[in-house]
Parts: structure tokens; C-alpha cells; sequence
């Protein structure tokens, strides 16, 4: 039996005015196991990364429960709580020429987590451990006095990873960590990304729009689209054995590094159709989960 660390139970989270909400995620159910990463995709607008930054406590959730390690964190009321709580889960956002502040040596953004929760008081152990987090993310201690305008995009995403590393997580939550870098170094971060998960036990709920890249980081792969998973399972049976319209979509836009394939590949559109009200959540093979009527399972399958 794998523990569960975190629950995501009938999360809604609206914005704007009572009489028209708009649902940026509208009623989603998921568990992410211990060392396990959990790839959340969809397109722009689709609300992944709202489910992110609901998770982590930026946003006050309109209803639902998140449960951390068996806890709410809804519930959390003493800062002591809440304290505890961010030095578990850490995350990792999408833009690192946003997320920097410009004003801060990239020692000093690494050190921020230090001062908020009273670590690391010594100036030697304190430059230590700034040096140890640069290396770890594969970057040099002399890096930790220079400022964010002097770093390349890859390298500032690197200083993000290690900030979020700086107090010693468990569960980190990477917001479109790569769309923002080349394609070159986005193969990089992504490696860093499993390296530190095997050195350290880390878990992840990675969000991402790259079906290509969530499969080759993910262990399994949840399917978004209008504030809804429509489809949940192990990253290859997603992969192969797609049953929902929209995912056989996403995938057929994926391309391939093979000409071949990309002669013969056919792009399969997708017509919206709303979910009906007595659409529910169906194990359709093991461990294979589809947001549909049994009416439609049967005609997709």
C-alpha cells in the first residue's frame, strides 16, 4: 500500500462575482502518492495551474478539501501550522525571470526561506548551505553574489529549484517549470528535476502542457480541460491506450522526431461537448480512470 501525501477532494475554485463565477476549476478529485510524480496537463486557460496555487495556499479554495499528510490545510489557523505546512510543500513557478526578485543576489533569494522561518542564524553555516543548494541544482557557490539579470534563463530556473529545495520539502509542486526555457535546456531541467526526486524522495505534481515531456517525467498523467480531469492514469497507459475524445486529441498534436511518423501522422480535432450533469468518475481498466456517462464509455471504448 502506497501512503497517500496528498487528497484533492471536490476542489472548486471560482473567481469574479456570485451570479457569474468563473470557473477556473470546477469540482476535481486526485490523490498524489509519496515519491511519485503526478503530471497534470491541458491547454492554456484549462485551470492546472490553478489547481497548483490552490493547493499551495495562494488562493482561499471556494470548496473542497486538500488534505496533506492526513491533514487539512484548509483547517490551519496558528501560523505555526501554516509554517510547517510551507516548509513540506515548496513550489516552482513557470516564469524564472518573474519569480526572481531583480533586487536580491541569487544568495540572497535562496536564503529568503531562512530568514522566515529562523534557520541557518550562523553567517558561516548559512554560506554553506546557500553554496550546497547552488551545486546540488548545478551551479557554482561563487554564483550566490551575483544578481538574476546576470543569469540565463536555464540558470535562473535552476536558482528557483533551489530556492524552493532551500527548506527541505517533501512535496513540491512545479508550475509549467520549463515552457519559458529553450528546447534545448528544457531536457536539462527536467533531468535535474529526477535526479533530485532520487537523491532526495521527493514528490512532485508537475503541471505541464508538453505531453511529450510530462510522459518522460511522469509516473502518472491527469488529463485537464475546462476545470475538469477528464482522464487519470499511468503515463504510458495514457499514453498508448487514450479512451477520452479530448486526450486522443492532445496526443495526435504531439510530434514526433520521426519523419516517418510525421508523414502519416493524422491531427484528430476535438468538438466540445459539455459534461453531462450525470457524468462520474469510472475505473475503465485498471487504474484507468474516465470522467463520463456509461453511455459514453461504452461508445469511446
Amino acid at each position: 500500500m502506497r501512503k497517500k501525501i496528498l487528497e484533492v477532494k471536490n476542489l472548486i475554485q471560482h473567481f469574479g462575482s456570485a451570479k457569474e463565477p468563473i470557473k477556473a476549476v470546477d469540482g476535481i478529485s486526485f490523490d498524489v502518492f509519496e515519491g511519485e510524480t503526478l503530471g497534470l496537463v491541458g491547454e492554456s486557460g484549462c485551470g492546472k495551474s490553478t489547481t497548483g496555487r490552490s493547493i499551495m495556499r495562494l488562493y482561499d479554495i471556494t470548496e473542497g478539501e486538500i488534505l496533506f499528510n492526513g491533514k487539512n490545510v484548509n483547517s490551519y489557523t496558528s501560523r505555526k501550522d501554516s509554517m510547517q505546512f510551507h516548509r513540506e510543500m515548496q513550489m516552482i513557478f513557470q516564469d524564472p525571470y518573474a519569480s526572481l526578485n531583480p533586487r536580491m543576489t541569487a544568495g540572497e533569494i535562496i536564503a529568503e526561506g531562512f530568514d522566515i522561518h529562523g534557520l541557518y542564524k550562523n553567517k558561516k553555516e548559512r554560506q554553506q548551505k546557500i553554496g550546497e543548494l547552488l551545486e546540488s541544482v548545478g551551479l557554482n557557490r561563487e554564483h550566490a553574489n551575483r544578481y538574476a539579470h546576470e543569469f540565463s534563463g536555464g540558470q535562473r530556473q535552476r536558482i528557483g529549484i533551489a530556492r524552493a529545495l532551500s527548506l527541505n520539502p517533501s512535496f513540491i509542486i512545479a508550475d509549467e517549470p520549463i515552457s519559458a526555457l529553450d528546447v534545448s535546456i528544457q531536457a536539462q531541467v527536467v533531468n535535474l528535476l529526477k535526479q533530485l526526486q532520487k537523491e532526495r524522495g521527493l514528490t512532485y505534481l508537475f503541471i505541464a502542457h508538453d505531453l511529450s515531456m510530462v510522459k518522460y517525467i511522469s509516473d502518472r498523467i491527469a488529463v485537464m480541460y475546462r476545470g475538469k480531469i477528464l482522464e487519470l492514469g499511468l503515463a504510458d497507459e495514457i499514453y498508448n491506450n487514450p479512451i477520452h475524445p479530448y486526450t486522443k486529441s492532445l496526443l495526435s498534436a504531439v510530434p514526433q522526431p520521426n519523419p516517418e511518423y510525421e508523414r502519416k501522422r493524422v491531427r484528430i480535432p476535438y468538438k466540445h461537448e459539455e459534461t453531462p450533469a450525470n457524468a462520474e468518475v469510472i475505473e475503465a481498466r485498471h487504474d484507468h480512470f474516465v470522467l463520463a456517462t456509461k453511455e459514453q464509455l461504452s461508445k469511446w471504448l
